[in-house]
C-alpha cells in the first residue's frame, strides 16, 4: 500500500527535538518516507539544542515544506500516509491541534491525519501540566489522536540518553505500525528472559 510507506513529522518548539531527528533517522533505516514539516518556533529549538542548521535538519527527510506552505500534499486528506508524529509537540501546538486550528502546515496536516482516521502521535513535552493542557490532550485524545509523552524506558537498563530517545521514538513510530530493526523490546532480549 501506498500510504503506509510515508510517515509526516512534524517538529515543533518545545524541548526536545532530538526526538524529531531520531523519528527521522530510525524512518529512513525502516524504509519509510518522510515528510517534514518545522515551525519557526520549532526552528529556534534546533539552533538551540543542536548543531544542525535548517538545511540540514531537511535534508533528514524525503521531502520538507515551509510551514507556511498550506497548500502542500501533507494538507491534503488524498495524499496517503500511515500518519503523523509530532516530535517534540508543544503546548500550543496541541492547543492547535486538539481545537482544530490549522493556522500553519503542521496542524493543518494533524487536522488532516485525524479527519482521515489516520494515527497521529504526539510527543507532547511540558510539565507540570495545568488544567488547560489536560483539558486539550483530552480533547486531541477523543478526535483519535495519542498523546505520547516522551517517558523514558528504564527497564532496558539505557546506557545513554542517546539510548533513551532511540527507544521512545522507536516506540512512537511503533504506534503507526512501523517497524525499527534492531530496538530494543521487554521480553525479547536474553537479559530480560534470563531476570524475568
Amino acid at each position: 500500500m501506498i500510504g503506509s510507506g510515508r510517515l509526516v513529522v512534524g517538529i515543533s518548539g518545545a524541548t526536545g527535538i532530538a526526538y524529531g531527528i531520531k523519528v527521522l533517522e530510525l524512518a529512513r533505516k525502516a524504509g519509510v518516507e518522510t515528510h517534514l514539516v518545522v515551525t519557526p518556533a520549532g526552528q529556534q529549538t534546533r539552533a538551540y539544542e543542536t548543531d544542525l542548521d535548517a538545511r540540514d535538519l531537511a535534508a533528514m527527510a524525503d521531502v520538507a515544506y515551509r510551514p507556511a506552505d498550506i497548500g502542500a500534499a501533507i494538507a491534503s486528506g488524498s495524499f496517503r500516509t500511515a500518519g503523523m508524529i509530532v516530535a517534540p509537540c508543544s503546548i500550543r501546538t496541541l492547543s492547535a491541534i486538539a481545537y482544530s486550528n490549522g493556522d500553519n502546515l503542521l496542524t493543518r496536516a494533524a487536522d488532516v491525519t485525524l479527519k482521515e482516521r489516520r494515527r497521529l502521535v504526539l510527543m507532547v513535552r511540558e510539565t507540570p501540566l495545568t488544567l488547560g493542557h489536560l483539558r486539550a490532550m483530552t480533547a486531541v485524545t477523543e478526535s483519535g489522536g495519542i498523546v505520547m509523552p516522551p517517558v523514558p524506558a528504564f527497564y532496558l537498563n539505557p546506557a545513554s540518553v542517546a539510548d533513551i530517545v532511540e527507544h521512545t521514538a522507536g516506540r512512537a513510530l511503533d504506534l503507526l505500525g512501523i517497524d525499527v530493526p534492531d530496538l530494543p523490546r521487554w521480553g525479547e532480549s536474553a537479559d530480560s528472559a534470563t531476570n524475568g
